[in-house]
């Protein structure tokens, strides 16, 4: 039997909270037929705050790796003034990262899901056209 996709089938910005646990049991095997789908993409804030968040040199050097090998969404001005717009929909939640804005107006202006881990995108797909797909 195959193991199907994270996903309906759209591509995903991979979220940082994705990305911490895509070595996990119960995601592993679906991580990897998503990966062999080439349906993982990234913006430039997920891949900052990934980096920058990784623990030693070796840690830097590999996930630069993985994100030069996939398809980059570029923060453009029209992605900028989709996330605010989100914002001013959300009355500007504190609770919401300007990343995950960000991230999420990125993933809906190009009919891209964003996978994560994280509830945030669950509301914010409440205001932006995305597909959230959640990990367990």
């Amino acid at each position: 039997m195959s193991v199907r996709p994270l996903g309906s089938g759209v591509p995903l910005v991979i979220d940082t909270s994705a990305w911490n646990r895509q070595r996990d049991p119960r995601v592993l095997a679906r991580w990897h037929a998503t990966n062999d789908a080439d349906l993982f993409v990234s913006c430039p804030v997920a891949v900052l705050e990934i980096l920058t968040a990784t623990r030693n040199e070796g840690e830097f050097a590999a996930a630069d790796a993985a994100f030069a090998a996939i398809p980059q969404v570029p923060i453009t001005a029209s992605i900028t003034r989709a996330a605010l717009g989100a914002a001013r929909e959300l009355k500007g939640s504190r609770r919401l990262p300007v990343a995950d804005y960000l991230i999420a107006a990125a993933a809906s202006e190009r009919g891209f899901g964003v996978l994560h881990a994280d509830k945030h995108f669950d509301l914010l797909a409440t205001v932006l056209p995305f597909e959230s797909v959640r990990l367990p």
